[in-house]
């Protein structure tokens, strides 16, 4: 990674080969409650990244902010029409790049009742269309005391209702989870069932929890599915009562981190997808193919 950062340039790490591979950027945020300097510090990550030749730009989990309350949260909140998706809608198309909008504050479909919202996913094409929208299906409940954790994310959130199918992008078949999502590998294992050469979590993990089992958890579903993971995440003080971990991470196919933004400051690293990568690890370790029907796995809840 780069040094510190003084004259409003971002750090960027490039994991480059000569090949001609697609390139994706994994991009590191700060979000605070001010949507507006939010949306200025990830529209210079994406003309950065654009700029030095990628062609698809993950953002994390509360990239369009992170409220100090529940009820900031909430009164922040938009719907798909609304003006902070249309903004991404509109970078894309002027770039003509993908973008993955990794945790959007969506408001839900009884808003007007019930205030409540869901957290998705959104993929956007080089021509400003949302092709795809994940609702987080597993939501953040935890107390942690000792860990100085406390986060009920089902207040205020409604639980996705399904998963989507992998999308087809310019970098490969994208599957689509958000942050908390990643400790299930059951729905890692659902994407790439169904197409999935990508797998992506972006996500804005606590400090405690991150420097536990982040790059552990994201190696892990990489190795078992045999897929690139992208990560997106957030780093840093986000307000008085919340900070993230960070480490942004890309990994390939055999586990191998091909590059970490690290846990102090916004940045992204930039990494080429080389999908022979998937097809030459499942070939020569055909786990997929020495997978039991799903009955076997199920035959001791019978007993």
């Amino acid at each position: 990674m780069g040094g510190n950062d003084n004259s409003n340039e971002l750090q960027v790490s490039l994991r480059m080969s000569s090949s001609s591979a697609p390139v994706a950027a994994v991009c590191q945020v700060t979000a605070t409650p001010d949507k507006e300097a939010n949306f200025s510090a990830c529209k210079q990550l994406v003309e950065k990244a654009k700029e030095q030749g990628a062609c698809m730009v993950f953002l994390p989990e509360g990239f369009d902010y992170i409220g100090s309350s529940r009820e900031e949260t909430l009164s922040l909140s938009e719907s798909l029409r609304g003006k902070t998706i249309s903004r991404y809608a509109q970078l894309a198309r002027q770039l003509e790049i993908w973008l993955s909008l990794g945790g959007f504050h969506e408001q839900g479909h009884e808003w007007e009742t019930d205030r409540r919202i869901f957290n998705s996913h959104i993929i956007i094409n080089d021509k400003g269309d949302i092709v795809s929208v994940y609702r987080k299906s597993h939501l953040f409940d935890v107390e942690l005391a000792e860990k100085g954790v406390s986060l009920k994310e089902s207040s205020f959130t409604i639980p996705g209702p399904s998963l989507v199918s992998p999308v087809q992008t310019p970098i490969g078949k994208v599957g689509l989870g958000i942050c908390y999502d990643l400790r299930f590998p059951e729905l890692s294992l659902s994407l790439q069932r169904n197409g999935a050469e990508i797998l992506t979590y972006p996500s804005a993990f606590t400090v405690a929890t991150g420097a536990a089992h982040w790059e552990v958890l994201l190696r892990a579903r990489a190795i078992e599915t045999q897929c690139f993971l992208l990560a997106a995440a957030q780093v840093g003080r986000h307000h008085e009562k919340r900070s993230s971990y960070g480490h942004a991470l890309a990994v390939d196919p055999w586990g191998e981190v091909l590059g970490d933004c690290g846990g102090e400051e916004p940045g992204m690293v930039l990494v080429e997808v080389d999908l022979e990568k998937v097809r030459r690890t499942r070939r020569n370790m055909p786990v997929q193919q020495h997978r039991r029907e799903t009955a076997f796995y199920h035959s001791l809840d019978q007993s």
